[in-house]
């Protein structure tokens, strides 16, 4: 069990949870270098694999879970959180399975939520050489709407690679509904970093080099389908707040800068 301080000087216990979908190719060397930093647990949420996912990570010795359907990226993280709660976890950090996320990097999230106990956000340097273009231009549209209704500049709302306080999670029950009920997997990232924003909760970010292996399986992120439905969600947001007009003052002149280093 691995165990760091925070600012109280107390132990502070974390998880590793990762949502899988057909990652055979990235899963099972993924888990073993997490392994090596000793996570408090690390849970994988199999969400219905069709291929040797399941196989795989039920021989590794972790937490396994199972999805008898296939039910989304969210339910999946959602899944992952109320197991990493119940094991009286602090903080649980998100990756994804296809070895996009360098494992080494937990350590930096890690450190940056001793000085900011806030969501932490591994934040992808854009790399034209390895970044297909409609991803980045659909990331960036993404960061403008999110950034607007959260009401300070998020500098990448669409990683998945991210520090969650348990505390904050508890307080997401109205948040937890509405995702499982919608089924609109990567919505949620998006949406969570508003709601915690409206409860006072806001993120900050560690720069990480953006990774795009040659084995892994194609990205599930579909551009133009889910960049349409955050933006759906973002409006919505915006037109409960009577369109957040301060919001995005603060972001056009980038004035509030509570998510830099």
């Amino acid at each position: 069990m691995s165990l760091i301080k925070n600012n109280d000087h107390k132990t502070l216990k974390w998880a590793v949870l990762i949502p899988a979908y057909n990652e055979e190719l990235t899963i099972k060397p993924l888990i073993e270098e997490i392994l090596t930093l000793q996570p408090s647990q690390l849970i994988v949420v199999n969400d219905c694999s069709s291929d040797h996912t399941a196989e795989l990570i039920d021989k590794l010795p972790i937490i396994a879970l199972h999805n008898s359907n296939n039910l989304g990226k969210a339910t999946s993280l959602w899944r992952g959180f109320d197991k990493a709660i119940e094991l009286n976890v602090d903080v649980i950090i998100t990756l994804d399975g296809d070895s996009q996320h360098d494992p080494k990097d937990i350590p930096r999230l890690l450190e940056k939520y001793n000085k900011h106990e806030q969501i932490i956000i591994a934040a992808r340097k854009r790399n034209p050489e390895t970044q297909p273009f409609a991803r980045y231009f659909a990331n960036k549209f993404a960061n403008f709407w999110v950034s607007w209704a959260a009401g300070y500049r998020i500098s990448d709302s669409q990683s998945g690679f991210r520090l969650y306080p348990v505390s904050l999670l508890k307080k997401l029950s109205a948040l937890k509904q509405s995702t499982l009920q919608s089924r609109q997997g990567f919505v949620f990232e998006s949406e969570v970093l508003i709601e915690a924003a409206w409860q006072n909760v806001s993120s900050t970010s560690v720069e990480i080099d953006a990774i795009y292996p040659e084995q892994r399986r194609a990205s599930h992120f579909e551009p133009f389908k889910d960049i349409s439905n955050i933006t759906k969600m973002v409006a919505s947001r915006l037109l409960k707040k009577k369109m957040n007009l301060s919001g995005l003052y603060a972001i056009i002149i980038n004035k509030n800068n509570r998510h830099k280093e």
